[in-house]
C-alpha cells in the first residue's frame, strides 16, 4: 500500500503536466484511449520506462580504460547479481566508485534495476561526482542518460543547467526542450531520474513522515541505491538511512554501501548482527566485501600500500597552521589544510593572505578558501577551483588550499602534504585519503605521505568542560553540543598517533578504527582519564538521537488504516529534517549583487547560532564593495573571498 501510494503520486505528477496532456475543454468518448497513448509516450520520453541498452557486455572495458580492474573492483564483480545488499569496505582511492558503476552495469544487464541513485555526504562531493558519472555514462551507453544533480535549488541534467522561471517553468542554457530532464525540474522528483547524483538527504527524505516521502520511495524502488561514506552520518541520520534502505530492500530493491572507515559497531548495525568483542572485530580482514553470505576477503592491491608519517604539532592557532603550510608550499608542495571550524580556517587564510597570497587557492585570480559559508553560486565555483588546484590533474608547484570538513570526503584530491586539526579516527583517515591519492611526481622532501596533526597545548581534559576548535562539548546545558564531542575517542586517536607514528594504509585501517571507536577500547580509556561520567553522556546522546529518529521515520510496515479504520496521518506540528540541529535562515539578497568572485549571487545561509530571532523574510541592506557589507535586523555581516563573517569578522 505504501508503494502504491507513491506510484499513484508519481502517476499524478506525470499526468498533471500540460506539456504531455493538454487541457481538453470538451468531453471526448475516446479520451481514455488517447490518454493511454500519451501516457506510454510520456513515460518513455521522461525516462521512466525500461533503461536503454548498454553499449556492450558489462565487462571491465565498459567501465574503464585501465587494463585490469583493481582487487576491490574485481571482488564486487564476482558477486552474484542476486545479492540485495552489498557493503564494500576499502581504502580511499581504491576505485569504489567504479566498482559501484560496474555493479550497476551488471544489474542492468541482468534486468534487475533500471536506474541509479548515487548518494554522498556533501554537496561539494555531489558536484564533483556528478561530472565523473556523466563521463562514465557516455562510455557505458549508446544513448547515454543525463545524470541529474540532486541538489535543491538547482536544475542540472548532464552538462546542461536551467534557469527557474515563474510558473514552475525552466529555461535550459543549451536551448533544448528535453523531456528526459523532467526529474531534474523539482527536488521531489530527483529520485525518479534514470541516473541521479546527490546527497544522502534526498534519499533519506523518503524515509521520514513528510510530504512526498512515498513519491520518493516509489521512484527509488527501481534503482540501485549507492551510499558512499556510510560511516559519515551521525546516529540520527544513520537510523533514518537504515530504515530507508531496509524499506528499499523489502520492495526487492538493491543497495550498495561503501566506506573506508566503518567501525564494527556501525557495520554490525547496518547488517543487523549482534555485537562482538574488540579483538575479534579488530582482526577481521580489510579490505572486504560483505553480503548475505558474510565476509569476502579482498586480495591486497599490489603497490597499493601508502606509508604515512604522522606528526603531532602542539598548538593549532591560525598563525601556526599558516606558517607550517607556507614553509611546505615554498618548497613546491601542494598543501591541504583542513580545519575543524570555519573560524579557524578563516584565521589561517587571513595570515596566508598577507604572507603567501600568491600560493593560495584562487577563483578568477582572487585568493580564497573552501568552507560552507559562501553563497551557492560562489560555492559552485569554489568546488571546481579546488579540484583544479590539487586534484589528480593539477599542475606542479607550491600551493595552499585551506578549508573545513567540506574537503574531507568523496573528493578526488591529491595533496603532497596534509595539515589537519585533531579529529576522530575515521574522519582523520578520510582526510588522509586526500593525501598522495594518485601516483604522480612529488617535490623533493615530499615523496613520502606526511600528516601534521594540530593539537591543543593543554591536552584534551579541558575539552570535557568546554568546546574549542570543534572538539569537546559545552556541558552547561541539558545535552552535549559540539562538532566532535567524543573526547575519549579523540584521546584514543591521539594515542594511536603517539604509539605508532608510521601508518601503513590500508593494512592498519581496521585496527586503527577499532582502537578509537570500539566500546571495549573507549571504556577503559575513559576510566583511566576520569572521564566515565562524560563518556556516559556521549553514549546517552547517541541513544537519544537514535530514539528521536525512530519517532519521525516512516514505518512502511504500518498499514494506512489501523484496526479502528483511522487513516495514517503525518505530524503537522513540527518540521522534520534529515539532520539534527538547528537550521540557519536563508537570506534573499537584492537583485544585481555580485559575490566574492564578481559573479551574481541571490541568497546566502546564515549559521544557526546567528539566526536566532530571524525568519528569513527580513529585508537585507547591502553595501557593495570588495567586502560586501550586509545589514539584517540589527546584525552586520561581511562577505568577501574569506566567506561570510559577522561584522568585524567576529564569529560569536
Amino acid at each position: 500500500m505504501h508503494l502504491f501510494c507513491g506510484l499513484l503520486t508519481l502517476a499524478d505528477w506525470v499526468a498533471s503536466d500540460r506539456r504531455a496532456f493538454e487541457y481538453a475543454p470538451r468531453f471526448s468518448s475516446d479520451y481514455w484511449h488517447t490518454a493511454q497513448i500519451r501516457a506510454r509516450a510520456r513515460v518513455a520520453e521522461i525516462g521512466l520506462a525500461v533503461s536503454p541498452p548498454l553499449r556492450g557486455p558489462a565487462d571491465w572495458s565498459l567501465i574503464s580504460d585501465h587494463s585490469a580492474p583493481r582487487p576491490a573492483q574485481q571482488a564486487v564483480k564476482e558477486l552474484l547479481p542476486d545479492e540485495r545488499l552489498i557493503l564494500l569496505e576499502a581504502e580511499t582511492g581504491s576505485g569504489k566508485t567504479e566498482a559501484a558503476l560496474w555493479h550497476f552495469a551488471a544489474l542492468l544487464e541482468a534486468g534487475k534495476v533500471d536506474a541509479l541513485y548515487f548518494a554522498v555526504p556533501t554537496r561539494a562531493a555531489a558536484r564533483q561526482l556528478h561530472g565523473r558519472i556523466n563521463k562514465a555514462l557516455r562510455r557505458m551507453f549508446e544513448t547515454p542518460p543525463e545524470a541529474v544533480l540532486a541538489i535543491p535549488g538547482q536544475a542540472v541534467a548532464g552538462e546542461a543547467k536551467a534557469q527557474i522561471l515563474p510558473g514552475f517553468e525552466l529555461l535550459w542554457d543549451d536551448g533544448a526542450v528535453a523531456p528526459q530532464r523532467w526529474a531534474a525540474e523539482h527536488s521531489a522528483r530527483y529520485l525518479a531520474a534514470r541516473v541521479a547524483v546527490g546527497t544522502v538527504d534526498q534519499m533519506a527524505l523518503g524515509g521520514l513522515q513528510i510530504k512526498f516521502a512515498h513519491l520518493r520511495g516509489a521512484s527509488l524502488s527501481r534503482a540501485l541505491l549507492v551510499i558512499d561514506e556510510v560511516h559519515a552520518s551521525d546516529p540520527y541520520m544513520t537510523e533514518i538511512q537504515r530504515a530507508m534502505v531496509q524499506a528499499h530492500l523489502d520492495l526487492g530493491g538493491y543497495a550498495f554501501l561503501m566506506s573506508a572507515t566503518l567501525g564494527a559497531v556501525a557495520r554490525r548495525r547496518w547488517r543487523n548482527e549482534a555485537p562482538s568483542d574488540l579483538i575479534s572485530d579488530a582482526n577481521l580482514p580489510y579490505p572486504a566485501v560483505w553480503t548475505s553470505k558474510g565476509l569476502h576477503t579482498i586480495p591486497a592491491d599490489p603497490g597499493g600500500t601508502k606509508v604515512v608519517q604522522m606528526e603531532i604539532h602542539s598548538g593549532w592557532s591560525g598563525a601556526e597552521a599558516a606558517q607550517l603550510a607556507e614553509d611546505a608550499a615554498k618548497q613546491g608542495a601542494r598543501v591541504l589544510v583542513v580545519r575543524n571550524t570555519v573560524v579557524r580556517a578563516q584565521e589561517t587564510f587571513a595570515v596566508c593572505s598577507v604572507t603567501a597570497s600568491d600560493m593560495l587557492l584562487s577563483v578568477k585570480g582572487i585568493p580564497t578558501l573552501h568552507h560552507s559559508r559562501f553563497a551557492p553560486e560562489d560555492r559552485a565555483m569554489l568546488d571546481r577551483a579546488v579540484e583544479q588546484a590539487i586534484g589528480k590533474e593539477s599542475p606542479q608547484g607550491g600551493r595552499i588550499v585551506i578549508g573545513t570538513q567540506t574537503l574531507e570526503q568523496s573528493l578526488d584530491l591529491c595533496a603532497d602534504l596534509l595539515i589537519t586539526d585533531l579529529c576522530p579516527m575515521d574522519v582523520l583517515l578520510q582526510r588522509i585519503g586526500r593525501l598522495h591519492r594518485h601516483r604522480r611526481p612529488r617535490p623533493d622532501g615530499f615523496s613520502q605521505p606526511r600528516v601534521i596533526v594540530l593539537c591543543p597545548t593543554e591536552g584534551l581534559d579541558p575539552l570535557t568542560q568546554y568546546a574549542e576548535n570543534g572538539l569537546g562539548a559545552h556541558v552547561g546545558g541539558p545535552s552535549l553540543s559540539g562538532v566532535y564531542v567524543d573526547v575519549p575517542g579523540l584521546q584514543a586517536t591521539l594515542e594511536q598517533i603517539e604509539d605508532q607514528p608510521v601508518w601503513c594504509i590500508p593494512q592498519m585501517n581496521r585496527a586503527l578504527v577499532e582502537a578509537a571507536t570500539h566500546p571495549e577500547a573507549l571504556e577503559p580509556l575513559a576510566a583511566r582519564h576520569g572521564w566515565m561520567g562524560y563518556r556516559q553522556r556521549v553514549v546517552g546522546k547517541a541513544l537519544a538521537e537514535m530514539r528521536t529518529a525512530e519517532l519521525v521515520m516512516l514505518d512502511r510496515k504500518v498499514p494506512f488504516l489501523d484496526p479502528e479504520q483511522r487513516v495514517l496521518c503525518f505530524p503537522d506540528d513540527e518540521k522534520i529534517r534529515t539532520r539534527l540541529g538547528e537550521e540557519g535562515v536563508i537570506l534573499t539578497l537584492p537583485k544585481g549583487i555580485l559575490g566574492a568572485f564578481a559573479a551574481p549571487i541571490s541568497r546566502i545561509m546564515l549559521p544557526a547560532h546567528w539566526s536566532h530571532g530571524l525568519t528569513g523574510e527580513e529585508q537585507v541592506q547591502v553595501d557593495p564593495g570588495q567586502t560586501i557589507r550586509m545589514t539584517v535586523s540589527d546584525m552586520e555581516l561581511h562577505y568577501s573571498p574569506a566567506g561570510l563573517q559577522k561584522g568585524g569578522g567576529n564569529d560569536v
